[in-house]
């Protein structure tokens, strides 16, 4: 049973469709089944959030209504619904729906369904529903071993996904499936779940009530995830029920729960996304920001390393030698991870963090190197001027090597004209310093060294 990706509700694997009827494919739930389970919905009306996958003629409404004929990808967050959606795919009185599962099923089973979904179509002219749950922990073998009978529309593959399918799915699968987005709960679509959850039989009941402070701490606490919400307001509910209470307030919330659950991922979109938006915020000078998507790493428990070595890569990417400094910051926060760890390493990332969200900008360092490694692979190399070459070994005078160099010391001012690259890129300019910062004084100095050396 999947636990991470299930939406409002798991399914049992593998799950076929009961007799069609207007709750097709909702089994009966028992009472003390989680709350969670026990509000998931039973028909498309019941679900909340996803407007844009559920208004009238959308693909995911017309292939629950049993119009619609494209394999699906249902990708999102998880607490977004998305093993809820397909498991309403069901109410299709006229297909079969199957699920499994990516943690408990391989080749083998998939083989089978296709098999059984084959004579059925054959024998009763019914199109089978095959619907998987966390497609992206499918390997590349398995998720090939889709490929015909989705492309013959022996199945009607839908699967869900918390990983952004472009790396989870291959191409040849995701190419024939529509791919769709599930968004996390809005605000206002967490309190419409908590306030149903409380008055509803299958809930609590009307049993307790929630002060206007504990529902803003669910909602807070949920981040967009209707699982989440659910089990924060069942466990609260329970503290106060067992003491006699009829009203969660937010100690009780506070009491049931003793930390938010950071949504990361460290080999997911969530991994990914927060550290772009780390070094974006770093990149934007906002500290605060910044700070706020270092705090959310460390919580979530990301390799300090990692964290360490993002900074070093920065301070030279996006700082470079407008603020020389920001590098020995990085480089110092990086020795703090590896010679005192955590927790107190936090202040050393989050000292360097600031020191180079701070720090005035400049690509420049980036740009340089880049355009020069472009050059040397487009073929501008050209021949290293003579002068240059070493001339301390037997013969290299007669090849007249460093014969005409001049000693850049026997000059007052350490600076002498003379040509060093190559005659294919004399007067490139690959480092353009800006005018941030400590390369403000550099474009000044650079200014005046490429006249002497250049002879300009």
């Amino acid at each position: 049973m999947a636990a991470e990706d299930d939406g409002l509700f798991a399914l049992p694997e593998p799950y076929d469709t009961p007799p069609p009827g207007p709750e097709a494919g909702v089994e009966s739930v028992a009472a003390t089944a989680p709350l969670a389970v026990r509000m998931r919905p039973r028909t498309l009306a019941e679900v909340v959030g996803q407007a844009h996958l559920l208004r009238p003629g959308a693909p995911l409404r017309r292939l629950a209504e049993g119009e619609a004929v494209a394999s699906v990808l249902l990708y999102g967050p998880p607490g977004t619904g998305k093993t809820t959606l397909a498991r309403l795919l069901a109410c299709a009185a006229t297909r079969h729906f199957v699920a499994l599962s990516a943690l408990t099923s391989g080749v083998k089973e998939l083989r089978d369904v296709m098999n059984e979904a084959r004579r059925r179509r054959d024998r009763q002219n019914r199109q089978t529903v095959l619907f998987i749950d966390e497609v992206h922990r499918f390997s590349k073998t398995q998720q090939d071993a889709l490929l015909g009978a989705v492309e013959d529309g022996v199945v009607l593959l839908v699967a869900a996904t918390t990983e952004n399918p472009s790396f989870s799915v291959v191409s040849p699968l995701l190419s024939r499936m529509l791919v769709l987005q599930l968004q996390s709960l809005t605000e206002d679509d967490v309190r419409e779940l908590l306030r149903r959850a409380v008055k509803d039989e299958r809930g609590l009941g009307g049993a307790v009530s929630l002060s206007p402070e504990s529902e803003d701490a669910l909602v807070r606490l949920a981040a967009g995830d209707a699982r989440s919400a659910l089990t924060a307001l069942e466990a609260s509910a329970d503290g106060v029920t067992g003491t006699g209470g009829t009203v969660i307030d937010v100690q009780a919330v506070e009491r049931a729960i003793t930390e938010t659950t950071v949504r990361y991922d460290r080999q997911g979109d969530q991994h990914h996304d927060v550290v772009s938006a780390f070094i974006k915020s770093i990149r934007g000078s906002d500290p605060d920001a910044a700070l706020h998507y270092l705090a959310r790493m460390l919580v979530a428990g990301e390799d300090p390393r990692f964290i360490a070595r993002r900074l070093v890569i920065h301070a030279s990417e996006d700082v470079g030698l407008a603020d020389p400094t920001a590098l020995q910051a990085a480089v110092a926060a990086a020795q703090t991870v590896q010679l005192i760890g955590m927790p107190e390493a936090r202040l050393a990332l989050a000292q360097a963090t600031v020191h180079l969200a701070m720090a005035p900008k400049s690509n420049t360092v980036i740009v340089g190197i880049d355009e020069a490694m472009t050059d040397v692979r487009a073929g501008a190399v050209g021949e290293i001027p003579v002068h240059l070459r070493k001339g301390r070994y037997k013969g290299a005078r007669e090849l007249g090597n460093a014969i005409g160099y001049k000693y850049p010391h026997r000059n007052p001012e350490g600076v002498l004209e003379q040509q060093y690259p190559p005659d294919c890129l004399v007067g490139t300019d690959y480092y353009r310093p800006t005018r941030h910062g400590g390369e403000r004084i550099l474009s000044e100095r650079l200014t005046k060294l490429r006249r002497a050396v250049r002879g300009e």
